[in-house]
């Protein structure tokens, strides 16, 4: 057996698909509840070279949560943040940080790459439809965490095509957005079929991107990480 951090993932999934993993390029954006435990996920999976964005300085408000957020992180940029971690869980990652916030253009020039897979942790509407319309246009496998905020109840969490989420109102503005860019499904999703307590949605914006604050609890934005992570290793080593 394998002398080495490693080991036991080995155990279970053998070294060719280890192997796999070693040599997948994962691009991650978004680097909150969601994606900062992608990310970390996906790393410990033994992923070889990742991709982290994001433009974000942690806040206290993350501390209920985020996996970054600590008293001695305060204020820090999330990706910075993370990329250390990641680092420090495997010196050999090849990492790539990019520490701002992407769109138009520059989207289209980060995706400019041969990701093996996309885990997309956007909260923001435009930015979250224009990276799944475009990582579908360039053929890249994308998974995309929907609404995990005003929800308890982590056993209603479901894997699905965009197409057949239900009960989450990003996942309907996704796919009404996405419909009219000419896509219709292939895009895998990570949602709760249990219905949102509206008592914990406060709407500080109006409008189709309407910027809202939304109770959270601890648990479920990293449920909702590890499973986006579930979906990229388990597709991995079985293509």
């Amino acid at each position: 057996m394998m002398e080495n951090w490693q080991e036991r993932t080995e155990l279970l999934i053998g070294l060719e698909n280890l192997n796999k993993l070693k040599k997948a390029h994962v691009l991650v954006v978004g680097l909150g509840g969601v994606g900062a435990y992608a990310a970390e996920s996906i790393c410990r999976a033994g992923i070889g070279e990742i991709t982290i964005v994001d433009g974000d300085l942690i806040h206290p408000s993350n501390k209920n949560r985020q996996l970054i957020a600590l008293e001695s992180t305060m204020g820090k940029p999330k990706a910075e943040t993370i990329g250390a971690r990641l680092l420090d869980i495997n010196p050999s990652l090849k990492l790539h940080i990019i520490q701002e916030y992407i769109k138009d253009d520059r989207m289209i020039e980060i995706l400019d790459k041969p990701y093996d897979y996309v885990v997309d942790a956007i909260d923001t509407l435009s930015p979250k439809v224009f990276l799944i319309y475009h990582s579908v246009q360039k053929g890249l496998k994308i998974v995309s965490s929907l609404g995990s905020g005003a929800r308890l109840d982590p056993s209603k969490i479901k894997i699905a095509d965009l197409s057949k989420s239900y009960n989450c109102k990003l996942g309907f503005v996704l796919r009404k957005r996405l419909r009219k860019l000419g896509v219709t499904k292939g895009v895998k999703v990570v949602f709760s079929e249990d219905k949102a307590d509206q008592n914990a949605v406060i709407v500080d914006e109006p409008g189709e991107n309407k910027k809202s604050t939304v109770g959270t609890i601890s648990y479920m934005p990293p449920i909702y990480g590890c499973m986006c992570a579930s979906v990229v290793i388990r597709e991995l080593i079985e293509g």
